[in-house]
């Protein structure tokens, strides 16, 4: 007898179809409210990041990260189109996207599309996959990203690089999906110029610092917690971002960020904890023994 394939993409239990229920809810709610992009509902954080290694010639190279996109809840056609404006602002080398497009609705999601083709990026928009999007339908995201113009580093690496000179954008896929595969990321790398690693779970960072290959890990996932107190920090954390919920962190040698996000995990609600879209500009460091 053959035994049936697993179907990797699908999320179908008890759990996952409250979670859907509630977003409907929520997105009902939000609606009522109104779904209009408001650019100060969202903070463009700026932060400075030295690069062990990283040639002057990307001195000032900018990366803006954005994740956890969410699309159809909080996040409208309208508030992602505003939000691809203010990335534009900013005049990017490269946009990385850590993962969720969407949530726990398939509703409408082929609507990111027009949206995400207007990011402009002087080198490219990369981007890895997040949890939702497998339990949404990894195939039909990657079909998003891909009409998008989208590169998706699915355990693969993308190199930039100028007169020569090589910076490494690597990708991990989902660790909640056990897709990742650092080992088939590690042998795509080239062993000289420095690396950066998308990986949509913060807490990834605990293994990816051990390799010493990696300079910088931006992930999302978290969200921020959704719920700041301030001085203190968040109090929710969940699997994957337990340690490294918001902001950034020395984890080893390597700088871990954590964006906190666009839309929002079911529930809208967000406090002290706005979504954010960070603007990273790169600095040579002192190159490592």
């Amino acid at each position: 007898m053959r035994k049936r394939k697993p179907v990797e993409d699908a999320r179908e239990d008890l759990t996952f179809r409250l979670r859907r229920g509630a977003q409907k809810m929520m997105s009902r709610s939000s609606k009522l409210v109104g779904q209009r992009f408001n650019p100060g509902d969202f903070d463009v954080v700026k932060v400075k990041i030295n690069i062990p290694g990283l040639s002057t010639l990307f001195q000032g190279y900018r990366i803006v990260h954005i994740s956890d996109i969410h699309y159809g809840q909080w996040i409208s056609a309208d508030r992602l189109k505003g939000v691809v404006g203010l990335i534009n602002q900013q005049e990017p080398d490269i946009v990385a996207i850590t993962g969720d497009f969407v949530s726990y609705s398939g509703r409408n999601v082929e609507d990111l599309i027009p949206a995400l083709k207007g990011i402009r990026a002087r080198d490219a928009t990369v981007a890895v996959l997040g949890n939702h999007d497998y339990w949404l339908g990894a195939k039909r995201i990657r079909s998003i990203l891909s009409e998008s113009k989208i590169i998706e580093l699915n355990n693969d690496v993308y190199t930039v690089t100028r007169e020569g000179c090589a910076l490494h954008i690597a990708g991990v896929d989902s660790t909640t999906v056990k897709k990742n595969q650092l080992n088939k990321v590690l042998q795509k790398l080239p062993s000289n110029g420095p690396a950066i690693l998308l990986a949509h779970e913060p807490d990834f960072a605990d293994i990816s610092s051990e390799t010493k290959r990696f300079s910088l890990q931006l992930s999302g996932h978290s969200h921020g917690g959704q719920f700041v107190i301030p001085k203190l920090g968040t109090p929710f954390r969940g699997d994957g971002f337990r340690k490294y919920p918001l902001g950034k962190y020395q984890v080893g040698e390597m700088v871990q960020y954590t964006n906190r996000g666009l839309g929002t995990n079911a529930f809208w609600i967000r406090i002290n904890c706005a979504p954010e879209i960070t603007v990273i500009d790169l600095q040579p460091g002192e190159k490592r023994a």
